[in-house]
């Protein structure tokens, strides 16, 4: 059976059980800070677990993309080394949102794996969490597991939680037994982590609540959270013991043997083949090669593909001659790889060309230290001096001297990459607000597509706690049930003007979210407002009417950059004010004077045109089907906003926009600027 039938059946099996399918959201988390990559299915649901929003289905089911490569979910250094690691793999799940619970969750899953996929039951094993009797139950009784096939294991295997706190419960986990052939124990065992016993499936089930101090609360609708590796379960399906015998690999190492040669060892192969995949759903999604944060690790990820082609004879540059084979095998599932593939070549053509670069100044240096050493290891504050200043990755440096007898001073470069960290944390301090949890309860309905005004009641306020009332001279925040303000989202300010009662004026200088609370911040400029009170709102209007020109303005240049520069721009962040834009996109070259003046003579003639501006509320699905555009980093509901400019541009966006384009009155760009590798300003 093929890796795209696995997948097609998985989401139909689901589908017809009433659960919603999802689409896989971005390799980018939104709104996520600690999350590098989205790196499983439950990412896209976070906030539906946490009680933090709402969707109009209780039962959803998806295949999502996801990296593990930095941070907490590093795979990078086994890759190509085990059976089943890699960097980018698929993530089937299913998941509940207080619907149903353990017993329907297992025998979905027994059903799908015992009667859809038709694997044999005697070869699956089974873990539980060893106070989980309930589950232990389900298997045993329901189910019908031999109980030599029933493991009960701790909380280090069999108990998941989001956090130090919040949503936590046991876990039921489906293991594979690939048979006596092959080197491993079942799970719990001394030698589990050899290859016979695959986890292939793992079903989680939340049904606490950790609280600061440790205790667990039951919850009142507990959920379920599963994920199901493609490639493992396609491996089981294939009938081969490692994943990297699929359909989908076999057809990409063959053709990366095309491009690189076919002498050196299957572990070289199997590493560009996963590290391009990685590579180019990473860049699909907004990701640049860059020296910090996500950007380092794709550079890492690419630069490790290339030091194992450079192992095999390869030439560099050769890693984008094989974006076109992936692209093959994956454009049916995500169309978009298509769509980007010149500017996915691009960018990876330009880092493999500085790799180069740096891989020749890195190979002069290392040959004469090593011709002037004198002992049998490198020095530490050496090979880090490489790595810091010339990009030399470590792991290439390790490899090298490992073929002449010598070894690394791996305890010297450990202590000259802490003090370099602790410099750059003490260069990078700064101070910045607490950031207050409010209430997740507080809910604030939004008026102000269409209202500069309004009338509310206060139903919280804020300090460095919750308080009662907030007097003349305080700073503070304060919730409303109604307000005209906009809350600062997606690029655009957050509203400030006046909160009025009867005892009071509270001047709001910003509006900020919280979970489903709008919170305006600022002072008590004469007496006091309390809890309860009844309240005139009212938002500064010129300031308003200069940022809604402002923003309206960002979706023209938007779709004029896409007509002067090509299809691969995608917005990577914005600023909208009362003053002016600022709008980051993806592109690899400074853009022209002539480009710049083609971009204002677009957006202009659109402004002339006294083109009406509209907006509506879709699902999501129907309103990138239809076209709209969602843009990078961005979270988004099932129920979406649409904007749209005439035929011009049409866009997913939430924010406050002009009716018609005259209202903007003139566009001009006043400067044009690299940010990053890949990202222009």
């Amino acid at each position: 059976m093929k890796t795209k039938e696995i997948r097609t059946l998985f989401l139909e099996y689901f589908e017809s059980k009433g659960h919603q399918r999802v689409e896989s959201s971005s390799l980018v988390p939104a709104n996520d800070p600690t999350l590098l990559f989205t790196n499983a299915g439950m990412v896209q649901f976070k906030d539906l677990f946490l009680g933090q929003e709402r969707r109009d289905y209780l039962k959803a089911v998806s295949s999502q993309r996801c990296v593990r490569a930095g941070g907490k979910h590093n795979d990078l250094d086994n890759v190509g080394y085990t059976a089943r690691h890699h960097t980018f793999f698929e993530m089937l799940g299913n998941f509940s949102f207080g619907d149903y619970f353990k017993e329907e969750a297992i025998c979905y899953a027994w059903e799908f794996i015992t009667e859809v996929l038709k694997i044999n039951p005697e070869k699956l094993w089974i873990t539980v969490y060893e106070e989980d009797q309930e589950a232990a139950s389900i298997w045993l009784e329901k189910i019908n597991i031999h109980e030599k096939r029933l493991i009960k294991l701790g909380k280090d295997s069999n108990f998941w939680s989001m956090g130090d706190t919040g949503p936590c419960g046991p876990c039921t986990e489906i293991f594979y037994d690939h048979g006596d052939g092959i080197e491993g124990g079942p799970p719990g065992s001394h030698n589990e982590d050899g290859d016979r016993f695959v986890e292939i499936w793992n079903l989680v089930f939340m049904q606490f609540e950790r609280a600061v101090d440790g205790t667990m609360n039951k919850l009142p609708k507990p959920s379920v959270d599963t994920g199901m590796g493609l490639e493992r379960i396609a491996a089981v399906m294939q009938g081969v013991e490692s994943n990297y015998d699929i359909d989908i690999f076999k057809n990409l190492i063959a053709r990366i043997k095309e491009v690189v040669g076919s002498s050196g060892s299957e572990n070289h192969y199997r590493v560009i083949a996963d590290h391009i995949r990685s590579s180019v759903f990473l860049i699909m999604d907004g990701v640049s090669p860059g020296n910090e944060g996500k950007g380092y690790v794709l550079r890492r990820i690419i630069r490790r593909a290339l030091r194992h082609g450079h192992e095999v004879g390869a030439e560099i540059p050769f890693f984008h001659r094989i974006v076109e084979p992936l692209i093959e095998e994956m454009e049916t599932v995500f169309p978009d790889l298509r769509k980007k593939e010149e500017y996915i070549k691009r960018i990876i053509l330009m880092e493999e060309e500085r790799f180069s670069s740096t891989l020749s100044q890195g190979m002069k240096l290392l040959n004469q230290e090593i011709e002037s050493n004198q002992g049998k290891v490198l020095s530490g504050s050496f090979v880090f001096k490489l790595y810091d200043t010339y990009g030399f990755p470590i792991d290439l440096t390790k490899d090298i001297v490992k073929n002449i007898g010598l070894d690394i001073d791996q305890v010297g470069f450990d202590e000259a990459m802490a003090k370099q960290k602790s410099m750059a944390r003490k260069a990078n301090q700064f101070s910045q607000e607490e950031n207050i949890q409010l209430n997740h309860q507080l809910q604030t309905l939004f008026l102000g597509y269409e209202q500069m005004e309004n009338y509310s009641k206060v139903i919280g306020i804020f300090k460095d706690r919750a308080f009662d009332v907030i007097s003349e001279g305080e700073m503070g925040q304060i919730i409303l049930e109604e307000t005209a303000f906009y809350a600062e989202s997606g690029g655009q300010i957050g509203d400030v003007g006046s909160i009025v009662s009867k005892n009071g004026i509270f001047d709001v200088i910003d509006t900020q979210h919280s979970g489903n609370a709008q919170v305006h911040i600022g002072s008590v400029s004469t007496g006091s407002i309390s809890l309860g009170d009844e309240v005139k709102v009212s938002i500064n209007p010129i300031k308003r009417s200069s940022i809604t020109s402002n923003h309206t303005g960002t979706h023209l240049l938007h779709a004029a950059l896409m007509n002067i520069l090509g299809d691969h721009v995608t917005q990577r962040g914005s600023l909208v004010d009362d003053m002016k834009i600022r709008f980051d996109f993806s592109h690899d070259q400074a853009v022209s004077s002539e480009q710049i003046r083609e971009i204002e003579a677009i957006v202009n003639s659109k402004i002339e045109e006294n083109i009406e501006v509209e907006t509506s509320i879709m699902k999501h699905d129907e309103a990138i089907d239809s076209g709209a555009m969602a843009l990078f980093g961005e979270k988004y509901g099932d129920d979406v906003r649409v904007l749209e400019v005439g035929k011009f541009s049409k866009e997913l966006c939430g924010g406050t926009h002009v009716k018609n384009t005259n209202e903007i009155s003139l566009f001009k760009v006043v400067s044009e600027s690299s940010v990053s590798s890949g990202t222009r300003r």
